[in-house]
């Protein structure tokens, strides 16, 4: 029996699954906030400190959930998760795509490659899709309360997660296998067979890795957002991916045909190089 190659289908989350962030959805109202004062909040940290952004949101989640008496516990934030809006068709896509794989000659995983929390996504509607969540997550104490940032990941931290997958290193700590060399016939998802999925400037290095090594990148942006779609169409000019298309993952959306596309790409290639070996 044929080894069926793996494609692995790699996600931003906000922007890309989900119109908003993801602490939009019931953090944020928790702590009796709005997205843009929380926002503004977190760039003024950032800005005045010459500070990471993504520590700056959760030095301010954490100070907001202690002075409103809002619990920071895993499952809290477990709980934000569940009504997490996502754009049309996500809830669906995940089994389409398997199935469009398997029945194509690919074993088809999902990953996570987030600059939010994965305790959020964690409590998603989707979560159980996913083959591994890389994504920030909060240290807790012996009473389960958040006290320290465990993982902050910014756009350039999400570069070592695209190497991970490839060696099949499923562990956020780990920093020894991830730089051992692997030959490329022997790593577990090659970059040729990887589809990022990013909806902004911090993608841009995840998808320019992606496409440096033979794998496909794509912007995807909010369908009623002008601006989004301008700057989704940017990073196309740019080369910086090489497909753009709205946010909807319904069964007859573009992302679909695109992803089917590359899908039949990406078998047939796998198909060539083993008959050359033969």
């Amino acid at each position: 029996m044929k080894k069926k190659p793996i494609v692995a289908l790699i996600y931003d989350f906000d922007g890309t699954l989900s119109p908003g962030n993801m602490q939009e959805f019931g953090f944020i109202q928790a702590v009796g906030s709005t997205p843009e004062e929380f926002w503004s909040q977190s760039d003024y940290i950032a800005i005045g400190q010459d500070a990471s952004n993504v520590l700056a949101y959760m030095k301010l989640m954490f100070d907001e959930a202690k002075r409103k008496g809002v619990h920071l516990r895993r499952e809290d934030l477990q709980r934000f998760g569940k009504d997490i809006e996502l754009y049309p068709g996500v809830r669906e896509w995940f089994d389409r795509v398997n199935k469009y794989g398997a029945a194509h000659g690919v074993r088809v995983e999902h990953y996570i490659n987030s600059s939010g929390l994965r305790e959020i996504v964690e409590g998603s509607p989707i979560a159980s899709e996913f083959k591994h969540i890389f994504a920030g997550s909060f240290l807790y104490d012996d009473s389960g309360e958040a006290e320290w940032p465990g993982n902050a990941v910014d756009y350039t931290a999400k570069t070592q997660f695209l190497f991970k997958i490839s060696k099949g290193i499923f562990s956020s700590r780990d920093n020894k296998r991830v730089n051992a060399s692997v030959d490329d016939d022997k790593k577990r998802v090659p970059f040729a067979h990887m589809i990022y999925f990013g909806d902004g400037e911090t993608d841009v290095p995840c998808m320019k890795i992606v496409g440096m090594f033979g794998g496909h990148s794509i912007a995807v942006y909010n369908p009623a957002s002008d601006k989004k779609r301008a700057a989704a169409m940017k990073l196309k000019r740019q080369g910086r991916v090489a497909f753009a298309t709205p946010a909807v993952y319904t069964r007859d959306s573009r992302a679909f045909q695109v992803v089917c596309a590359i899908i039949d790409k990406i078998r047939a290639d796998y198909e060539v190089q083993r008959l050359a070996k033969i």
